[in-house]
């Protein structure tokens, strides 16, 4: 993958989850789709680079993992989940 498109998906996530705010989440559908807008891919195909990119944000302190409305380890989590800015 593309150092590009990574950077794309971290930066349209942390640009989604602060549009939101501390108490709103968004799905990874959102980053996909925002992100596969302006590039000629389906959003489909993005879903992994999304998950990815979460998990190296939530590593670094900048982005929280919600399974079920509480914090996920970003390590080990799966199925449906949500994105949103840590909560202190």
């Amino acid at each position: 993958m593309s150092t590009s498109l990574e950077s794309d998906l971290e930066a349209t996530i942390l640009r989604l989850v602060e549009a939101k705010g501390p108490d709103k989440s968004i799905s990874p559908e959102d980053a996909a789709k925002d992100v596969a807008a302006g590039r000629d891919v389906d959003w489909h195909s993005l879903l992994q680079p999304v998950r990815r990119a979460a998990i190296r944000l939530a590593l670094d302190g900048r982005l929280t993992i919600l399974r079920k409305g509480k914090p996920a380890n970003p390590n080990d989590f799966k199925g449906v989940y949500r994105l949103s800015l840590p909560r202190d």
